[in-house]
């Protein structure tokens, strides 16, 4: 596999991602209720507890495309 391979890989991967989270949280944002209702289904959840576990998610998924998607394609791109 060649640089240039992983760089593609890499932007993809970050392109793909992005609109995955981004998506999640128009979800959060706009169809609150809906979600809501759907794992109520599941799940008992509180109110709150729903809120954090969703705000908390979106979170650890923004780290990991972070860590495991951009700062590699950053170094990628700096090494040459």
């Amino acid at each position: 596999m060649t640089i240039e391979t992983l760089k593609t890989f890499l932007l993809y991967s970050l392109i793909i991602n992005a609109a995955v989270v981004t998506l999640w949280f128009l979800l959060f944002t706009y169809s609150h209720d809906w979600l809501y209702r759907l794992h109520c289904r599941w799940f008992q959840l509180t109110l709150n507890q729903f809120d954090a576990l969703s705000y908390a998610g979106i979170m650890a998924y923004k780290i990991g495309l972070y860590l495991l998607n951009v700062v590699p394609l950053i170094a990628l791109w700096l090494m040459g």
